[in-house]
């Protein structure tokens, strides 16, 4: 198997976000690739630059990072021609691997606009080299920049980040120079084209932490009405576990849970509900390890949750009384003749 490690370069709409295309926000206008084997030896390169066709003019932003001059783009092809030579040159057998989570979906996202087949198996898992670098090498959640990254392996810089190629580039040399051993199981799935059916849901095992997705439901109630969304088993062991505490909301689309394994202590369940096509919504359930700190803020959260519940009722229930009381007297008011003298 082949390593395809890719960066893109998009602009946006420079009339602003009222006056952008909501079914391409983001419009494709380079790619960079490198091939890499098994054994991270390169292989292989794609450039090119891509000719827009629904924003024409860069956005100032992008302007003033990425220097893309206007000769270029009037030699450029279209995105459906360039996409195309990309996919083929890619091959067969290969995993994706981008620095952050958003590139794959932008360029499938690309690729409906233009009406271009899918190719890619489903699911799709890639390589986000960004959050493995940052589970090898910091907390596992500081997002770090590319190019701190390259200076922090010491990595020499003979090219001028914020072009698609030098970042994949780039990428890829920190992918050569990383071990990764240690995050190699921690593969990342594509959202973009999230399960359909129950045969297609997604169930995978991180040894330290497992993660379902689950099919695409018509809302966020009918998804957590779901059992097997729901469900609760030891990410170690995988056998079913005491409720410590129910599923509870955090926000509009995130929900937590705490369980007890009689041999591996505490977990902690996280729902994420995502967006998937035609306003239908999918669930991404992870269960992991929770040491006495997270079991406290779970508890810490939950009554927070429950007492601010309380007191909207009471508010509420003071506001209808106050209301009512208040049209009462008004009604007494109307209805009270002055007397006669």
């Amino acid at each position: 198997m082949n390593y395809i490690v890719f960066d893109l370069e998009w602009n946006q709409c420079p009339g602003g976000k009222e006056r952008e295309n909501p079914r391409i926000p983001f419009e494709i206008i380079e790619i960079g690739a490198v091939k890499l084997t098994e054994k991270l030896t390169q292989i292989g390169t794609f450039h090119e630059v891509v000719k827009p066709l629904v924003y024409h003019r860069l956005h100032w932003r992008l302007r003033e990072v990425v220097p893309i001059s206007p000769e270029e783009f009037s030699h450029a092809r279209t995105f459906s021609r360039v996409v195309k030579d990309f996919i083929n040159w890619c091959g067969e057998d290969y995993r994706f691997v981008t620095w952050g989570s958003m590139d794959l979906n932008e360029l499938q996202r690309n690729m409906d606009y233009y009406r271009i087949p899918n190719p890619f198996e489903k699911p799709l898992l890639y390589f986000d080299l960004q959050k493995m670098y940052s589970l090898r090498y910091d907390d596992g959640k500081i997002k770090k920049a590319l190019g701190d990254a390259v200076q922090e392996l010491g990595i020499s810089q003979d090219k001028d980040f914020h072009r698609a190629f030098a970042d994949a580039y780039y990428t890829s040399r920190v992918m050569q120079e990383m071990d990764l051993k240690p995050v190699s199981r921690y593969v990342s799935v594509d959202y973009h084209r999230p399960p359909e059916t129950k045969e297609e849901e997604i169930d995978l095992d991180f040894k330290t932490y497992t993660k379902y997705v689950s099919p695409l439901f018509a809302t966020k109630e009918e998804a957590m009405a779901d059992k097997t969304v729901r469900m609760m088993k030891c990410y170690k062991c995988r056998l079913p576990v005491w409720r410590r505490v129910k599923w509870y909301s955090v926000g509009n689309n995130m929900y937590l849970s705490l369980a007890q394994c009689p041999r591996h202590g505490y977990v902690k369940g996280k729902i994420r509900i995502k967006k998937g096509p035609d306003d239908r919504v999918f669930a991404v359930r992870t269960i992991k390890a929770a040491d006495e700190e997270a079991v406290q803020s779970i508890y810490e959260k939950r009554d927070q949750i429950r007492q601010k519940r309380k007191e909207l009722k009471k508010r509420k229930k003071r506001s209808g009384s106050a209301k009512g009381n208040a049209g009462a007297n008004s009604s007494l008011s109307e209805n009270t003749e002055p007397s006669e003298s």
